[in-house]
């Protein structure tokens, strides 16, 4: 009679997820995005209960059926992590927040059977917005039975300043989670911390190693982490970089970010009384402005544009000294060389002798260059999410944006994967910073079984 029970009951769930993969919206406007939600959660509750007694349904392998309902019970904790994350103020700069919000971070991947260690900053690439004192980097090593090495990254600083906190608390309303950084980046560690529960709770270990690395200096262009990132990107066969993104999509390509500083040194003179005594810094730093305003090349994706400056301070001087900033974009590496190069050479010649130039430029961050492998990996993600009934976007194009995850893959052709956190919006901005609650299911899931496939050799890597 039980068996009987249980049978009839599966039936009719089985039937319950058939009526809804035929009544699952299909449409991409506004109109539908609300069901859309509805559609997911009520489908992750009808397997759930699928696992609970035990049945099999087509459209997963019973394992996957584990993993999703486990993914499903880690939702709450993962936002109220979320909540501990933002509770703490960890900006660029604060060296004190971010020595909590680490040991707290470590602490719980010591609970999650971590090996973690603290580590200092090295082989600092100082510029011109460099702290005075950077955050030590969390990592954590996880290691199983497989051989292959999988890479996770996220950071811990943020953008804002102590005592913002008091204004802008963490908060949910509808399907959003507000909070200073929990876009850029603090729900990305949350992110890892709970899909390595999930991994521990079904009991998986088939990987050789996992590697968490939570820096502490992203916000500043990775000053302090940057060669460790570079040095660990070499050492695994795959990097699952999980910052946030807008809509359902991960990302394979970002641009290289760097930045010119020019100072012109003159000689001030009373601009009314003398004006030929004195050697004006803003006239030569306007040409100098101008002779390299035409160095953009679109089609290469190389971008060079004068963004600030800045000269004198009172009307009747002139001015003895000038600055202006130059923002740069790059697609490929060896175009910054190409850039400095031709800048330098330009800047040889100058419109008022006697006037000093000093031209420095930073190489902040490199782009993130797209390989076969990270194509192919990115499609087994598809794959993944499609299993959910859901499609995710792959952008192989950069937009202009800069990622740690650049420099994980600097000196490797291991696939690289970005954006694979929860849909962010709002990141850097004042009471506006959210991510989508809805998300977090469909997230988990696919770091979770990206990790798993990874392991068993059924998604392409560096390893084979």
């Amino acid at each position: 009679m039980r068996a009987r029970r249980t049978q009839g009951i599966a039936a009719w769930l089985i039937l319950r997820v058939s009526i809804m993969e035929k009544q699952r919206p299909r449409g991409r406007s506004s109109q539908y995005r609300g069901t859309g939600q509805v559609y997911l959660m009520r489908k992750f509750n009808v397997i759930a209960l699928l696992v609970t007694f035990g049945i099999s349904v087509s459209i997963h392998a019973q394992s996957h059926e584990v993993v999703l309902s486990q993914v499903q019970q880690e939702r709450a904790p993962l936002i109220e992590t979320m909540r501990d994350l933002v509770s703490i103020e960890s900006g660029s700069r604060d060296f004190e927040g971010l020595f909590r919000i680490g040991k707290v971070i470590g602490d719980r991947l010591i609970e999650l059977g971590g090996e973690v260690e603290y580590v200092e900053p090295e082989d600092i690439y100082y510029m011109q917005d460099t702290p005075d004192e950077i955050g030590h980097s969390v990592l954590a090593r996880f290691r199983g039975t497989g051989t292959k090495r999988i890479l996770l990254l996220a950071h811990m600083d943020t953008v804002y300043l102590r005592g913002m906190l008091a204004e802008q608390p963490f908060r949910t309303d509808d399907n959003r989670a507000y909070g200073l950084g929990i876009a850029d980046d603090k729900h990305g560690i949350a992110l890892i911390l709970h899909t390595l529960s999930v991994l521990k709770a079904v009991g998986f270990d088939q990987y050789g190693l996992v590697t968490v690395l939570i820096n502490a200096d992203e916000e500043v262009s990775s000053p302090g982490s940057r060669s460790l990132i570079t040095k660990l990107g070499r050492e695994h066969d795959v990097v699952f970089s999980c910052e946030g993104g807008l809509g359902d999509r991960i990302r394979l390509r970002t641009s290289g970010i760097g930045a010119f500083k020019l100072t012109v040194r003159g000689r001030a003179s009373h601009a009314g009384a003398s004006p030929e005594r004195g050697r004006n810094a803003l006239y030569e730093l306007a040409y100098q402005i101008m002779q390299t305003r035409d160095l953009s090349d679109p089609e290469a994706g190389l971008k060079m544009n004068w963004t600030v400056a800045s000269a004198g301070n009172t009307r009747n001087v002139i001015p003895a000294e000038a600055q202006a900033t130059a923002d740069v974009r790059v697609l490929l590496v060896e175009d910054y060389d190409r850039i400095e190069s031709e800048v330098r050479r330009r800047m040889t010649q100058q419109l008022i002798p006697d006037v000093d130039l000093e031209l420095k430029f930073e190489r902040r961050r490199p782009p993130l260059v797209v390989n076969e492998m990270s194509r192919r990996l990115a499609a087994h993600a598809q794959i993944v999410y499609r299993e959910l009934g859901m499609a995710l976007t792959v952008d192989d194009e950069a937009t202009g944006g800069g990622t740690d995850a650049a420099f994980a893959a600097l000196e490797t052709d291991a696939p690289v994967l970005e954006g694979m956190g929860l849909q962010g919006y709002g990141a850097h901005s004042n009471d506006a910073e959210y991510v989508v609650l809805s998300s977090i299911e469909p997230r988990l899931y696919l770091l979770a079984r990206m990790i798993m496939d990874v392991s068993q050799g059924k998604a392409i890597t560096a390893g084979g």
